[in-house]
């Protein structure tokens, strides 16, 4: 079938997008690369369709299909809808993506090559043309353009060989194999788009389960989407698959998606609909009782599908404050020692299994953990971490709301209640950053975890870059309580600048002291105190464990792994280094691209240990599925960058080399072209590198 026929067929709907299918994805070079490929005549591939009859097809877009068979398109939608995006200038009915991949693409009819068009390049040199005008208007317009023009007229002979290859792409013959087979059901077609297109264009495995979902129910993913905007409008980021996950769960049981191949399209909208209620109450736990009450320190996500089956298998219901503090113990340890890091499947698997009968399923559940782990009991060495990343970052968070630790210039307790949310707490460094800086500590001392607290923001710039030597003694004259609140060493003489390690190391032990025994509580489900627990409280959260007649682990496994005897490289250093990765991932979504994962935990596939800690990062693409892992580190340390290369991440130092990658590398975009970054003609500053790894 001729490209032209085609794009005609597509006007008059007789050639249609299922709507399993999804949206456009190619980038500005894929578009450049495919044209030339036509161009030069060299083979693209042919088309797979399904005709069906239009009233019986879930087809994209708004307009009604004509009656009688319509073919939908399984296998070509990215060649299709570009050739008709560059041919008719506009995008097609059933479009759905980034026009701009697409849009205002030129030929050089001197070089013959395609770029999109740019001012600074082309203003001055008339062997740049449009390609959609020539399509549209024809050759022979453009032999009167080249004919007016003496500095084109030499060459007249070779333009238009070159114009009329250009323009005969139109009537390039595509392969077309068609399903026609009556009794085929959308089921089996979806199962050869799977097949089709996981040999070419990369899918996730959520991607081909959400097509098998959309054929039976067209909505689905608007549906989802829109339960996603709810909950991030509270606050909370949630990605698709992570949702499809917990909806799998809930449905069948099971952590691979090949699961939902048996699922009906009513049992999986009702799992929906128990998916969003489970969600809320497990939102609602951990923001009430563990005061996780705001996405940054909302780490261990990928337990909600476990949590929520759970809720599931229990009728969605706890029955007392001990089944819902012990679920709320699993987490926290899934969370802190990265449960369902690296083979999360596996994982997630096995702990499904573990929680479908009800009875004992908190107890295999601490069990699966503490075959992973050993003991579940902290230790001061794993609050080295640095940085906002770590994982015992939402532990400090934790343990601030739910001890009610005071505030140092106004004596109330840290507590929800009286805060209102994130707005109300400020990251603080006890011992300022400057000072610090000044002495000669490095930026891993800096920010050590061990020198964060919590402070409401009136509090935090009132006490701005002073000596902890000088303002400590004032908070402790004027609020009696609230520095050992915060975990402070009371000793003063580790309040100077000199003595900092020793403070850290001190710290340290109090946190750990602090989190084993909230953790004990929780697993014994003892209601938090109100004041910071004494030195005895580890002890007695001991004995209450042997009392309550949950076993305690062996005598041979009661020493805790080596756990982080380092801190984990990479880190997001200020608020105005997260205000900086926060404008490039809301321009990356802007021009048509994936948002990325700030402070993205990168682990060894394997043991699910940290390596590093990513700033900005992009694990499957700008484009998942068809473009490299791409990351950017901000004045990060050597190991962050060696560690990042060496899982395949393609970083960026600078924010400017990054934001030319996007414009010159995936939308084709040269410098001044379409306004979409500024200074991508400059040198790029920083790296844009791949360090050989010998591999």
């Amino acid at each position: 079938m001729k490209v032209s026929q085609i794009l005609d067929f597509i006007d008059n709907g007789l050639i249609a997008l299922p709507e399993f299918q999804r949206g456009y994805v190619w980038s500005r070079e894929q578009v450049r690369g495919f044209m030339d490929s036509l161009y030069r005549g060299h083979p693209v591939g042919g088309l797979l369709v399904w005709a069906t009859q239009s009233d019986q097809a879930d087809a994209r877009g708004e307009e009604a299909l004509p009656p009688g068979v319509v073919k939908l398109l399984l296998d070509g939608q990215q060649r299709i809808t570009t050739l008709y995006g560059v041919i008719r200038g506009r995008p097609p009915r059933f479009f759905d993506g980034n026009a701009k991949a697409f849009l205002d693409l030129y030929f050089h009819l001197e070089d013959e090559v395609f770029e999109f068009y740019g001012p600074v390049k082309m203003g001055q040199d008339p062997r740049w043309i449009s390609v959609t005008d020539l399509m549209q208007k024809g050759v022979g317009e453009f032999f009167k353009y080249v004919h007016e023009r003496p500095q084109l007229v030499e060459r007249l002979p070779v333009y238009m060989e070159r114009m009329n290859a250009l323009a005969s792409i139109k009537d390039r013959d595509f392969h077309v194999d068609e399903i026609t087979d009556p009794s085929m059901t959308v089921d089996v077609v979806v199962e050869d788009f799977n097949r089709v297109n996981s040999g070419g264009t990369k899918l996730s495995k959520g991607d081909l389960a959400l097509a098998k979902i959309c054929a039976g129910w067209p909505q689905a993913r608007e549906e989802m989407q829109a339960r996603l905007e709810k909950w991030r409008r509270q606050g909370y980021h949630f990605r698709l698959d992570l949702l499809l996950r917990t909806i799998n769960a809930v449905v069948t049981g099971e952590a691979f998606f090949s699961a939902l191949r048996d699922v009906s399209t009513a049992d999986f909208r009702e799992g929906l609909q128990r998916a969003e209620r489970h969600i809320d109450t497990i939102l609602n736990l951990v923001s009430s009782r563990l005061g996780l009450d705001h996405d940054r320190v909302l780490k261990g996500r990928y337990s909600l599908p476990l949590l929520a089956r759970y809720l599931e298998v229990t009728g969605g219901k706890l029955d007392d404050h001990v089944e819902r503090d012990r679920l709320l113990y699993w987490y926290v340890h899934a969370m802190l020692w990265g449960r369902y890091a690296g083979s999360s499947e596996t994982a997630l698997n096995q702990d499904l299994a573990a929680v479908e009968d009800p009875d004992g399923a908190m107890d295999r559940l601490i069990g699966l953990l503490r075959q992973q782990r050993g003991e579940l009991r902290l230790r001061a060495a794993d609050f080295l971490g640095f940085s906002r990343g770590a994982r015992f970052y939402p532990l400090l968070y934790m343990l601030t709301r739910v001890y009610g630790s005071k505030d140092w210039g106004s004596g109330i307790e840290l507590r929800r209640g009286l805060l209102g949310g994130l707005s109300g707490l400020q990251l603080h460094h006890i011992f300022p950053k400057a000072k610090l800086y000044e002495a000669g500590y490095g930026r891993h001392e800096v920010n050590a975890l061990a020198n964060f607290s919590f402070l409401t923001q009136e509090t935090n710039l009132a006490i701005r870059d002073r000596d902890p030597a000088e303002y400590l003694p004032e908070v402790a004259e004027r609020f009696p309580g609230a520095l050992e609140s915060h975990w402070i060493p009371m000793d003063p003489e580790l309040w100077r600048i000199e003595r900092y390690p020793e403070f850290l190391e001190a710290r340290r032990e109090l946190l750990a002291r602090a989190g084993n025994a909230f953790l004990d509580d929780l697993l014994h489900g003892v209601e938090p105190a109100v004041s910071l627990p004494d030195e005895e409280a580890p002890a007695a959260a001991g004995a209450a464990h042997v009392a309550s007649g949950v076993s305690a682990p062996p005598a041979e496994e009661a020493t805790a792994p080596a756990g982080t005897e380092e801190a984990i490289p990479g880190s997001i250093d200020s608020d105005e280094e997260l205000e900086l990765l926060e404008s490039l991932n809301r321009w990356v979504a802007e021009v048509g691209f994936a948002e990325g994962e700030l402070e993205y935990e990168l682990v060894d596939e394997e043991s699910g240990a940290p390596l590093a800690v990513l700033d900005l990062a992009w694990p499957e693409g700008l484009q998942p599925g068809l473009s490299e892992p791409v990351a950017v580190l901000l004045d990060e340390p050597p190991e962050t960058e060696e560690r990042a290369n060496h899982a395949g991440f393609r970083f960026f130092s600078d924010p400017e080399a990054f934001r030319g990658y996007v414009t010159k590398r995936l939308l084709g975009v040269e410098a001044g072209g379409s306004g979409f970054a500024p200074r991508t003609d400059m040198a790029p500053t920083g790296r844009d590198t791949q360090i050989p790894t010998g591999r």
